[in-house]
C-alpha cells in the first residue's frame, strides 16, 4: 500500500505539473515536489523501519530518476514529448507507461524516454529490419554471473572463518559481502534485456557486449579501478551519468561536492551517508590532485608500482564508505574505528590538503 501510494502520487504530480506548468521552467517544479516527497519518505524510514518501506522508498528514489530525466529533456528542449500544452495530455499514455515500467523500476537502470518510445514504436509497427537478435544467451551469461557472485558472497557469509584474517583484511572482506549491489544490477540487467531494452546497436563488441546499454556495472571492471575518480565513474554507472547531468554540469562552483551533496540527499540523511557520501568526494579530490601532481613526475616502472599501492588504497576507502553507508548509523562508525582501515581515507584528505597548501604558496 505505500509503495503504491508513494509512486502514484509522484506519477499524478508531475502529469498534473507538465500539463500546467510551462516547460521552460517544469524541471524546477518537478525536482523540488519529488526531492520533498521522497525526503518525507526517507525521514519516516528513520522513525519506522521494516522491509516493505525500504521496497517502496528504493522504488521511489528510481522514480525520481525517471521524472527528473524527463523534466531536464523537456526544459532544455532534448524531449519527445510535444511542447504544447495542449497536445501534452495526448502524450500522457507513452509518458506513464516509462515513468511506471516495471522492468526499470524494480532495479533499474536509467534508461531515456527517446529510446523508450523508440522501442515501443518498433514493437508496434513490427519493424524487422533493426529489430536485435535474441536475448536469452546473454540473459543465461548473465545470471551465470550472479550464481557466481552469490557463492562467494555466500562463503564469505558462512565458510568464512574471521579467526584467520584480522584487521584490515578482516574488514575489507565484510566490505565484500556487504557488496549485493552487483548480483542485483545483473538481475534487472537480465529482466530488461529479456523485455527487449539494453541493445546497443552501434556498439562495435561482441554480441554480448551489444546487450549492455541498460548496464550499472560490472564486478571485475568496477573493482579493477586504480583510483577513487575511476571507481565513482563506473559504479552504477547509469546514475553516475544522470547525477553528472542533473548536478555536475549544471553548477560552475564545487560541483563534485554539490554532486555528491545531492546524491546524499538522494539516498537517505542518516549519519552514515553523510560520513560515507563526503568521505567518498573529498577522496575523489585528493585523487585528482595526487595523480596530477605525483604521476607525470615518476618513472615507468615507478608508475607500475604507484598503480598497484592505488589499487589497494581505493580498495580500502570504498570499503570504509560501503561500511559507513550500508550500517547508516554509529555501528559502522564504530567498526571502522576498531581498525587501521579507517586511516586511508584519513591519508588521502591530509595529502589533498598538504598538495593544496603547497600549490597556493607556490601561486
Amino acid at each position: 500500500k505505500n509503495k503504491r501510494l508513494s509512486l502514484f502520487t509522484s506519477t499524478l504530480a508531475f502529469v498534473l505539473l507538465l500539463c500546467c506548468v510551462d516547460h521552460s521552467c517544469i524541471h524546477t517544479w518537478a525536482f523540488v515536489m519529488q526531492m520533498l516527497w521522497q525526503t518525507f519518505w526517507h525521514l519516516l524510514i528513520q522513525y519506522r523501519e521494516y522491509y516493505l518501506l525500504f521496497l517502496a522508498v528504493s522504488t521511489l528514489m528510481l522514480l525520481t530518476q525517471r521524472i527528473t530525466s524527463v523534466s531536464l529533456d523537456l526544459q532544455e528542449k532534448r524531449g519527445v514529448l510535444t511542447p504544447s500544452k495542449r497536445q501534452a495530455c495526448v502524450t500522457l499514455l507513452p509518458l506513464i507507461s516509462y515513468i511506471l515500467n516495471f522492468t526499470t523500476l524494480l532495479g533499474g537502470p536509467l534508461g531515456s524516454y527517446g529510446q523508450f518510445i523508440t522501442l515501443m514504436k518498433e514493437g508496434m509497427e513490427g519493424i524487422n529490419l533493426t529489430s536485435p537478435p535474441s536475448p536469452l544467451g546473454v540473459v543465461f551469461l548473465k545470471l551465470m554471473q550472479v550464481l557466481m557472485l552469490e557463492w562467494v558472497r555466500f562463503y564469505l557469509v558462512h565458510d568464512f572463518n574471521p579467526g584467520i584474517l584480522y584487521g584490515i583484511l578482516s574488514t575489507w572482506c565484510l566490505g565484500l559481502v556487504l557488496i549485493q549491489y552487483y548480483s542485483h544490477w545483473k538481475i534487472s540487467e537480465c529482466l530488461n534485456n529479456a523485455a527487449g531494452f539494453g541493445f546497443w546497436e552501434d556498439s562495435s563488441g561482441d554480441y554480448f557486449s551489444k546487450w549492455s546499454g541498460l548496464s550499472d556495472g560490472d564486478f571485475w571492471t568496477t573493482e579493477a579501478s586504480i583510483c577513487m575518480s575511476q571507481f565513482a565513474r563506473r559504479w552504477n554507472a547509469m546514475t553516475a551519468s544522470w547525477l553528472r547531468r542533473l548536478v555536475y554540469a549544471r553548477h560552475k562552483h564545487f560541483p563534485l561536492f554539490m554532486c555528491f551533496g545531492f546524491s546524499l540527499w538522494w539516498h537517505g540523511l542518516h549519519l552514515g551517508h553523510f560520513v560515507g557520501f563526503f568521505t567518498w568526494a573529498a577522496t575523489v579530490k585528493a585523487d585528482h590532485h595526487i595523480h596530477r601532481n605525483l604521476f607525470p613526475n615518476i618513472t615507468p616502472t615507478q608508475r607500475k608500482i604507484y598503480t598497484f599501492v592505488n589499487w589497494i588504497n581505493t580498495q580500502m576507502v570504498v570499503t570504509c564508505i560501503v561500511i559507513a553507508v550500508e550500517f547508516r548509523n554509529l555501528s559502522g562508525l564504530n567498526l571502522l574505528s576498531k581498525t587501521y582501515i579507517g586511516l586511508f581515507p584519513l591519508v588521502n584528505i591530509i595529502l589533498l590538503f598538504i598538495i593544496l597548501n603547497l600549490n597556493s604558496l607556490e601561486q
